[in-house]
């Protein structure tokens, strides 16, 4: 029996791994989503019949809904199962509201498609003619709902019935109608039609059979986002490009450009008309939102300019009521006719959470640095173990955080793209200075923990501009931070640091330390100090690694690292290196040693589980979250773990989901003579 049930465990991993096995979408609910709220949000749709049901669309394949007006999100589904779908146009039909029309693309590649869902969001089929189609705009008729047009990198595409099929109506292989980012349909006559490529618009009367450039008015070689009908005048036609946004009184014959906004260096993602106030016309930049009360005679700005917006949502029946689409803010919205804005993002997180933290004096107390929000992202805090996060990231200024680390004294410390910070009240202070004249062998003693800022043992010198990828605390005075120009360490709570000098290793990416065992690693190569630094010794990579992602020293003094090719733990200080028995988990981005449970947690980055390998036995248990994670950690009786595109999320307390068996593998016990002897 106990051989059926490694070998169930291997086959079950390899199915999962593999996409060979798909788990019903039900299965995400076994771990539930915390946040931290906010991210990038690409697009809204409402429900024709409700004008607060509503849709949000993102950049990882996720849809979101509201109830509420976009008070608050849920998720609703992930299209295919596909994180790297970027969904920029969800389209409803009036006549039956649970039939959902999608576009999607796909960055730096040239692939997408189009899905259509028949049961309001919840499944989703694809559209085979549209297969690999970079789906960059799409929109529906109004006089004739059958009928809808895409954008797309190939051209443009209509269909007559509904999206069931899709021909191309712009000349195959066209060197100029191709690379379409927007299109509208005239409200009156389907068969007028208006296409935005990247180098100036085009028009057709006649369905596709013949099309015009009309650029007249419109500087050269612009790149047109978003285009407009007046629903009530079709010969008004609002267009934006990356030169500005202009305006046409004749169906596009002569276009002027609307003076105030934007200058090329803002463009303008989405035109939109207010539906109770047609004069009143929205503006969603990459510099803020705009707005023109009088049909785009006068413009003027509603937010700060470093709101970038992909999106705007002006409900028909409240023209007070305001949502905008933004990266990095994710939803923000404005009941006040748009005089002002606040984020409206609970259940809604598309962070991408690199770092975790446990405040060492207060577990409760949690900690997630994000990158790619900017200012909008950094570190946010916990203090109920992740039910409710808060934005902490004063001073760091945009700056993305790849690692965190709690000192011994409950001090927050952050390794960021350009240096190391320190919390310091609720400001981040760059640490700044290095101690000068301390050799390995000579450390400031403990009772230096937090020397002032006059320590006369500071240099004046700035610290190194480094990429801080990883930090680490030993529990006692030390903390150990791994950059692109080396290690370095703190025996003083973060206030300085000196470089591990007899670390010869240009770039640490990764690094462990337990009970004086240090391993340290870049991409290609690994050194192993048993005597807490003072020596170093180079270790070769196992045969079948060929790059390292993850490393970890566990309780026992074995090492482990893992990569492409699944993980391996050596019981020799490195001088050999083993797989787990019956555990074949290729993409191993996340290794890490729970000293309390004392086992090894492991996460890949192309399934969805959780593995826990237990010490010293390497008995292995699994968990199915629902979610392809970048690491797990314990929290108090149950694991948090990190998604890759949607923040963090919580295994239920004492619950565990249909998969979360206990397996006895058969792998070697860890040798007596661990990396530990000296």
């Amino acid at each position: 029996m106990k051989s059926l049930k490694s070998l169930s465990l291997r086959v079950l991993a390899a199915l999962v791994l593999s996409g060979t096995f798909a788990l019903p979408m039900h299965a995400a609910a076994n771990w539930f989503p915390l946040g931290p709220y906010g991210g990038d949000a690409r697009c809204f749709a409402a429900d024709p019949g409700n004008s607060k049901h509503l849709y949000l669309g993102t950049a990882s394949g996720w849809i979101y809904e509201s109830r509420d007006g976009g008070g608050t999100w849920s998720r609703l589904s992930q299209i295919r199962d596909r994180n790297d779908l970027i969904i920029d146009h969800i389209r409803t039909d009036a006549r039956n509201p649970r039939r959902l029309v999608v576009g999607a693309w796909i960055v730096d590649h040239p692939d997408g498609g189009m899905f259509i869902s028949e049961d309001g969001g919840k499944t989703w089929n694809d559209v085979p003619q549209m297969h690999g189609q970079s789906v960059r705009s799409l929109t529906r008729s109004d006089s004739n709902p059958d009928v809808m047009v895409a954008g797309t990198l190939q051209g443009v595409f209509r269909t007559i019935d509904n999206g069931l099929h899709w021909n191309q109506i712009s000349p195959a292989g066209s060197t100029e109608i191709h690379e379409v980012q927007s299109v509208a349909i005239d409200p009156k006559n389907p068969q007028i039609i208006y296409a935005g490529t990247w180098h100036l618009p085009w028009k057709t009367v006649d369905g596709g059979a013949h099309w015009e450039n009309i650029k007249q008015g419109i500087i050269e070689d612009s790149d047109v986002f978003s285009i407009l009908i007046d629903p009530t005048q079709p010969q008004t036609v609002y267009l934006s490009a990356c030169s500005g946004i202009y305006k046409s009184v004749n169906a596009g014959a002569l276009f002027k450009k609307a003076p105030g906004i934007p200058s090329a260096a803002r463009r303008t993602r989405k035109l939109l008309q207010d539906p109770g106030h047609l004069s009143t016309v929205y503006a969603g930049t990459t510099q803020g939102l705009y707005r023109t009360l009088d049909a785009g005679q006068t413009w003027g700005p509603l937010t700060p300019d470093n709101v970038i917006v992909n999106d705007v949502y002006v409900d028909p029946k409240d023209s007070g009521h305001v949502l905008l689409a933004t990266d990095h803010a994710g939803v923000l919205r404005s009941d006040d006719f748009a005089a002002s804005f606040h984020q409206s993002n609970t259940g809604f997180s598309a962070r991408q959470v690199v770092a975790f933290a446990t405040d060492s004096i207060h577990p409760a107390v949690v900690y997630a640095g994000v990158v790619n929000d900017k200012e909008e992202g950094g570190v946010f805090q916990s203090v109920d173990g992740g039910v409710h996060w808060r934005q902490d990231s004063v001073g760091l200024n945009g700056r993305d955080v790849y690692s965190l680390a709690s000192t011994p004294a409950g001090t927050l410390l952050a390794g960021t793209t350009h240096g190391i910070f320190r919390l310091e009240g609720e400001i981040w202070v760059n640490t700044g200075q290095w101690l000068k004249n301390v050799s390995h062998e000579k450390r400031p003693a403990a009772k230096s923990a937090v020397p002032s800022r006059d320590d006369s043992r500071l240099t004046n010198q700035p610290m190194v501009d480094s990429i801080v990828y990883s930090m680490v605390s030993d529990g006692n005075v030390s903390t150990f931070a791994g950059t692109s120009d080396g290690l370095v360490h703190s025996e003083n709570d973060g206030v300085a640091w000196t470089p591990m000098s007899t670390l010869h290793m240009g770039e640490v990416r990764f690094f462990a330390v337990e009970r004086g065992i240090m391993l340290a690693a870049g991409l290609k190569r690994m050194s192993l100090s048993t005597n807490g630094g003072a020596r170093w010794a180079s270790l070769a990579l196992p045969a079948a690694l060929t790059q390292i992602s993850a490393v970890a020293v566990d309780g026992n003094m074995n090492l482990w690292v893992g990569g492409r090719e699944g993980v391996f733990y050596s019981s020799d200080s490195g001088a050999t290196w083993r797989p787990i028995h019956n555990l074949e988990i290729p993409q191993v981005d996340g290794i890490y040693f729970d000293r309390t449970g004392n086992r090894i947690l492991l996460t890949t980055a192309n399934s969805t589980m959780v593995f826990a390998v237990q010490l010293p036995d390497h008995t292995v248990r699994y968990w199915e979250t629902g979610w392809r994670l970048r690491f797990a950690r314990p929290m108090g009786t149950h694991l948090l773990a990190a998604t890759l595109y949607d923040g963090v999320v919580i295994q239920p307390k004492m619950v565990d989901s249909e998969f979360g068996k206990q397996f006895s593998g058969t792998a070697p016990k860890a040798s007596s003579a661990g990396a530990g002897s000296q």
